[in-house]
This record gives structure tokens, C-alpha cells and sequence, in this order.
């Protein structure tokens, strides 16, 4: 019992400590037979430049990393500031996300209009990491827009701002 109370109160420690770390908010997307696919996460990241390549975090039970394994494509839609509502519908479970949702298929992914950048990928790899699996992406098509970007901080939507004295 004192364990499991410790684990517990470490899985809560640990929620309140990233809940203070300012992350990008993602929609992820693929294809399958036609229909297509999404998710809103926040666990994304770059990880390599040579070649261009991406990681991202799926939940173990989720219905797109079933559709990302088979597919092997995965588009990632980085949100604009405006888009809370697309990254809002895209956080629940069930089928018609992309209902009323402006959209095209850009290399054969869906692809969100207005997002802040957009990123088309082929899955290489899947590694297992506790209830969720990182999709590891060779990026074959990158573009942005100008546009602030959507974060997620202190478990509210907002952007960033550039802080005093600019860049590094």
C-alpha cells in the first residue's frame, strides 16, 4: 500500500512539474482506406537535422498509432494560435473529427489549413515508452506559414512571446 501511494504521489509530482513546461500543440494525422485519421498531441519534438526527422508521442490504446502502424505515414500539423478549438475536437475519442474541419490531402496525408507548420512524414520506427509509443518520423515535406504558434501551458492553451533581449 506505501508503495503505491508513493507511486502515485511521484505520477503526481511529475504531472504538476510538466504542467509547467510549455509545449507545441500537434494535430497528427495519417490515411486509411480513404478516411482520414487524427489526433491532437503535445509531445512532439525534432530530433535529428541529417537527415530532417521527428518524433512524436502516441498513446498505446490509441486508434491513430493503430492506423500510423499501418500506414507507416504520419503528417504533423503544428497549430496556429487561433486553432484551440481544431486542437480542443482533435483531444476526444471517436470518429468524426474532421467533420466541419477545413482540410486537403498534401502527400497523401491530411493536411489542416491554417496550421502553423506542416510537416509530411514516413514512420521508420515505434519504440515502446511506459502507456505511450514514440513514433520516430523521416520528415520528406516541411512548410510554415506566418502565424503565431498554439502552446500548451499550466494546462491552458496560449503562444509564445519573445522575451526581453531577444534571441541568444
Amino acid at each position: 500500500m506505501a508503495s503505491e501511494q508513493l507511486v502515485a504521489g511521484l505520477q503526481q509530482s511529475f504531472k504538476e512539474v510538466m504542467s509547467n513546461v510549455c509545449t507545441p500543440v500537434s494535430v497528427v494525422t495519417t490515411i486509411v482506406d480513404g478516411r482520414p485519421h487524427g489526433t491532437t498531441v503535445s509531445a512532439f519534438a525534432s530530433l535529428s537535422m541529417g537527415p530532417p526527422m521527428i518524433l512524436v508521442a502516441l498513446d498505446e490504446r490509441s486508434d491513430l498509432l493503430s492506423a500510423v502502424q499501418r500506414t507507416r505515414r504520419v503528417g504533423v500539423n503544428i497549430l496556429a494560435s487561433e486553432q484551440a478549438g481544431l486542437a480542443g475536437k482533435f483531444a476526444t475519442k471517436g470518429i468524426g473529427k474532421f467533420d466541419g474541419v477545413a482540410w486537403s490531402e498534401d502527400n497523401g496525408l491530411p493536411r489542416l489549413s491554417d496550421a502553423h507548420g506542416w510537416l509530411a512524414c514516413e514512420a521508420i520506427d515505434f519504440v515502446k515508452g511506459g502507456d505511450h509509443v514514440v513514433v520516430i518520423g523521416k520528415v520528406s515535406v516541411a512548410d510554415t506559414i506566418e502565424s503565431s504558434p498554439l502552446t500548451y501551458y499550466q494546462r491552458g492553451f496560449g503562444t509564445h512571446a519573445a522575451a526581453l533581449g531577444g534571441r541568444p
